[in-house]
């Protein structure tokens, strides 16, 4: 686990290799700027700290530098982004890689260097030798995507190192508000345990009141209003949209991406599915899954099959026709309370 990780980097215990891979952006880059700030000082980072591209520089390079003394201090660190190498996909660059000489290294990494490697892809090459060679010897940061229950830990666990405690309620608000994306999610429960610094308890209260809503999630508010048939707030939602200078054309696709998310749940979960498959199936978080099939309780297929015609149809007359686009989603939303 990440967390077990970051403790042993925080106690100063390094590995000579990492390699962090995966699509979650936050726990590399969390994961780098620790390593980085624990393993230099800052006038080491100077002279200390290198990062290569392997993109558009050869590993020889990287390791030559990597077995090259340190020129003061007792470490060097180095990162190598983006290794192609370790993946299927064949490289657009045309730069030659010695992965015997990469081989030779981790066998006998040198013993003063921290060298992190960044594979941001969803599925690393597993036939390859150098990749089954760099995951035998190299210390692992898997990098996924966080389920649910390990969002809401990470919540509390980043409440309880600034001495606050979370509410159950309150953090399923959060996650309700913001979506997924960990920077947005770190951000906010910074801000509110910086805010609940005095009373040590965060409620939902204070999420409601402080928390920052995203476009995403402010679509997904206002199509909750109109499940629960609540057209005027569905119309404040809207109107503060546009007063945030928000496109409507942007503002009908997401509704439109949202009605399709709750139709293509609803179907999924018809034949069987679960919430973990349906999410796999469609490329999409498991937490916005869960949201989707509450919503999708409220609708019949009918009315969904109506709604997507609907907004099939505002859509072709924002692109076409001569009407205020913002009207064309008021008169949308008149028509989808009923």
């Amino acid at each position: 686990m990440v967390l077990d990780i970051w403790r042993k980097i925080k106690q100063r215990d390094f590995a000579p290799i990492y390699l962090l891979y995966g699509t979650e952006a936050y726990l590399i880059n969390e994961t780098k700027q620790l390593l980085l700030n624990e393993a230099l000082n800052e006038e080491e980072k100077d002279f200390n700290f290198s990062v290569y591209d392997l993109e558009d520089t050869p590993i020889d390079v990287a390791l030559e530098d990597a077995e090259t003394f340190p020129f003061f201090g007792e470490r060097k660190v180095i990162f190598l982004h983006n290794p192609a190498f370790l993946t299927a996909e064949k490289s657009k660059e045309k730069i030659e890689h010695n992965l015997v000489k990469f081989e030779a290294y981790l066998k006998e990494p040198a013993p003063y260097t921290v060298m992190v490697i960044s594979a941001p892809y969803e599925k690393l090459d597993e036939r390859k030798k150098i990749t089954k060679e760099l995951k035998r010897k190299a210390e692992l940061v898997e990098a996924k995507k966080l389920k649910e229950h390990e969002l809401i830990n990470w919540v509390k666990n980043r409440a309880k190192s600034s001495g606050i405690e979370f509410e159950p309620n309150a953090i399923e608000q959060l996650l309700a508000l913001v979506g997924t994306n960990m920077f947005m999610i770190t951000s906010e429960v910074d801000k509110l345990a910086l805010y609940a610094a005095d009373q040590k308890k965060i409620d939902v209260n204070l999420v409601e009141k402080l928390v920052s809503r995203s476009l995403e999630q402010n679509i997904f508010t206002l199509i909750e209003k109109v499940v629960q048939r609540k057209l005027d707030e569905a119309l404040r939602i809207y109107y503060d949209l546009l007063k945030q200078n928000e496109e409507p054309i942007k503002i009908l696709a997401l509704l439109a991406g949202q009605f399709r998310l709750i139709y293509q749940v609803k179907e999924l979960s018809r034949r069987g599915y679960g919430q973990q498959q349906i999410a796999g199936f469609l490329k999409t978080h498991p937490f916005r899954v869960k949201l989707a099939l509450g919503q999708a309780n409220k609708f019949s297929d009918e009315e969904l099959t109506s709604l997507m015609e609907m907004l099939a149809e505002a859509d072709y007359q924002m692109k076409t026709g001569g009407m205020n686009k913002s009207l064309l989603i008021e008169m949308l939303l008149f028509r989808l309370k009923k």
